[in-house]
């Protein structure tokens, strides 16, 4: 169901629920998503989440639905694109956009319209060398560089970068598997980071614990945090970038890496990184596995949990 606008009140009680530190501060919207979208139960979910420019809400799901679509109210609008979608982005090309999508067990990327239509599809590079067969390619996120180059991180294949030119053409690989820096252990998000002097690659070393920056050309530049937890994806608007980390909690940095929120924290490390956890130990404003996470125009986040039945929130920043 739909929420009622919730009181001031409502808000200050519900955001001292939560874990913060730094300059920002959230609460969440209780039920906010249409439940069930559609008649039908939201289901598993192994993905993201992303807003068009309209402020719709875009959910990958491993349900024959695909990508579910939400109004910015929250409310099911429809359903399109392929299921097994993991990391995505929308991008706007020409007045016109359009979704980057990674789909590791189907080995390949694709870029679709936003009525699902594809465009183009990425296969394994069997020139880089990195590959035996396309079994091997698990791409688990893309963007894209000014210049339409594209960078697939291979987090659940060969855990290198692959760079291609605007024509999917491959150009290089970098990284590789490894714990020090310039090396990955699950290279699993992926985004563009323009807030910088020049673009920069803003890398999800997942299984490390810790987000990069890498320049366009394939360099490592720098550690911009460790010790977070499992950072499974990122999204970038304005001066913040916030991370969904797999092990219960969703950090978000400002442009110099620095915590403005950490939220959602979850005490109950059963609970962390949870697959099956069942709806009735779920806990409003607590997270259990968080995967995908998008700000919206107004800085309010939504995030996307890795679960068996499909978990969504809200967080209101409270201003």
């Amino acid at each position: 169901m739909n929420p009622l606008k919730p009181t001031l009140l409502y808000l200050i009680a519900l955001t001292s629920t939560l874990a913060q530190a730094g300059e920002l501060k959230y609460s969440v919207v209780p039920n906010f998503f249409e439940e069930p979208p559609g008649g039908q139960p939201l289901g598993p979910c192994h993905g993201g989440t992303v807003l068009d420019k309209a402020g719709n809400i875009y959910v990958s799901t491993d349900t024959p639905r695909g990508i579910l679509v939400f109004a910015s109210n929250g409310k099911f609008l429809r359903s399109v694109g392929p299921t097994r979608i993991h990391g995505l982005e929308i991008r706007e090309e020409k007045g016109v956009e359009y979704t980057y999508a990674a789909r590791p067990t189907d080995h390949e990327v694709i870029k679709i319209k936003l009525n699902g239509e594809l465009e183009w599809t990425i296969h394994y590079p069997q020139e880089a060398g990195l590959y035996s067969d396309a079994n091997g390619f698990r791409p688990c996120a893309v963007t894209a560089a000014p210049d339409g180059s594209i960078f697939v991180a291979d987090g659940y294949g060969s855990n290198y970068v692959l760079k291609f030119d605007k024509n999917r053409k491959f150009v290089k690989a970098f990284g590789g598997p490894g714990e020090e820096d310039g090396k990955f252990r699950t290279c699993h998000g992926i985004g563009l980071d323009t807030r910088q002097d020049k673009p920069l690659l803003l890398v999800c070393n997942r299984n490390s614990n810790r987000v990069e920056h890498w320049d366009l050309d394939g360099n490592f530049v720098k550690v911009i945090q460790r010790n977070l937890r499992m950072p499974a994806a990122v999204h970038i608007r304005g001066d913040y970038a916030v991370f969904p980390e797999l092990q219960g909690r969703v950090t978000v940095l400002d442009k110099n890496g620095q915590i403005a929120a950490q939220l959602g924290d979850n005490p109950d490390e059963k609970q962390r990184a949870n697959f099956g956890l069942p709806p009735e130990q779920w806990k409003d404003g607590i997270c259990n596995s968080p995967h995908g996470a998008s700000i919206d125009k107004d800085g309010n986040l939504i995030v996307s949990e890795w679960s068996k039945f499909g978990h969504l929130h809200k967080f209101i920043r409270v201003k």
